[in-house]
């Protein structure tokens, strides 16, 4: 199961021997469907959870309406999201970023 894992991907660490294969909440099933908790949620990536219906119903709508556009121009939410956090956190600007790369540079 992981041959091609093995032959092909480069290694920067050795994962252990399990294949997950599906995630629910906070839990996630290996290709055998035992269930394990996850505390590794992809490093906070899905802190949220795995595939919760409300996420999963938004990305869907989202997704059938637009995936992404570039900040080289405007969109029709951005403005509304950038108010919505600065009122809530009491900042004066905000710069949404994709990663945690962004954020540090």
């Amino acid at each position: 199961m992981f041959k091609k894992e093995l032959i092909y991907g480069a290694r920067n660490y050795l994962p252990e021997e399990i294949c997950i294969q599906k995630g629910f909440g906070c839990y996630v099933f290996d290709t055998n469907n035992r269930r394990y908790l996850d505390f590794i949620s992809a490093y906070s990536a899905v802190n949220q959870g795995h595939c919760h219906p409300r996420l999963v119903e938004t990305l869907n709508k989202q997704a059938s309406q637009l995936t992404l556009t570039s900040r080289a121009m405007y969109n029709n939410v951005l403005g509304d999201y950038m108010q919505k956090i600065c009122t809530t956190f009491n900042y004066d600007k905000v710069l949404p970023m994709n990663t945690g790369v962004e954020g540090g540079e």
